[in-house]
């Protein structure tokens, strides 16, 4: 039966290596984030406040594509990062820390809206919540250039907004999981813990 299965969480949480464990165990098809394809990423990570319009309003287009493409699909999909993400979290912290212009937030997300009215919602989220100390120790270690300079200040504000939409999301049913305590991908005890709260779902 088709499904449409959404991995959320902080930058570093785990998202993309849950999505390829789910792909390999179910045989799930994985959407990936455009993530290395945007051309502004790397401007923005250096100007924050030149640039980071520019690149929500990337994410939030292909995103959104994505999100789309969905309804043409057969099987399961399970898709690393979500639109609503995009806009609550990233593009919410942006504005708060007036990277973003007042103006040019109440246009992103006057689109937002608009798209999200098209968007079929996940049957199951699953929101991976994972410590600052943590995240920043996986952002370290994979070694992404763009990464490797993002303030510990920004990695805590987009944990607490985090919290705070997981907490009031109501679009489909949550599964929330610690990521940051163990590798509930490689601990038997603990991959087996994991699986049955997962296969509930489906």
């Amino acid at each position: 039966m088709k499904k449409f299965i959404a991995i959320a969480g902080n930058i570093g949480a785990g998202k993309t290596s849950l999505t390829q464990f789910l792909t390999a165990r179910y045989g799930f098809d994985p959407v990936y984030e455009p993530y290395m394809d945007n051309p502004y990423l790397d401007d923005f990570y250096k100007d924050m406040r030149a640039w980071a319009f520019h690149s929500q309003v990337y994410f939030l287009t292909h995103k959104f594509r994505l999100h789309l493409d969905l309804n043409d699909q057969d099987g399961t999909m399970v898709m690393d990062r979500t639109i609503y993400e995009d806009a609550e979290i990233f593009a919410t912290n942006l504005a708060r820390g007036r990277f973003m212009k007042k103006r040019d937030f109440q246009t992103y997300m006057e689109l937002y809206e608009t798209m999200k009215r098209a968007l079929q919602p996940p049957d199951l989220l699953i929101y991976l919540r994972c410590d600052v100390r943590t995240v920043r120790q996986r952002i370290k270690q994979r070694g992404r250039a763009s990464e490797q300079a993002i303030p510990a200040s920004y990695i805590k504000r987009l944990d607490g907004l985090y919290e705070n939409w997981i907490e009031s999301y109501k679009a489909s049913p949550v599964l929330v999981w610690n990521s940051g305590d163990k590798d509930y991908l490689s601990d038997l005890g603990y991959n087996i813990e994991f699986r049955k709260a997962v296969e509930k779902f489906l």
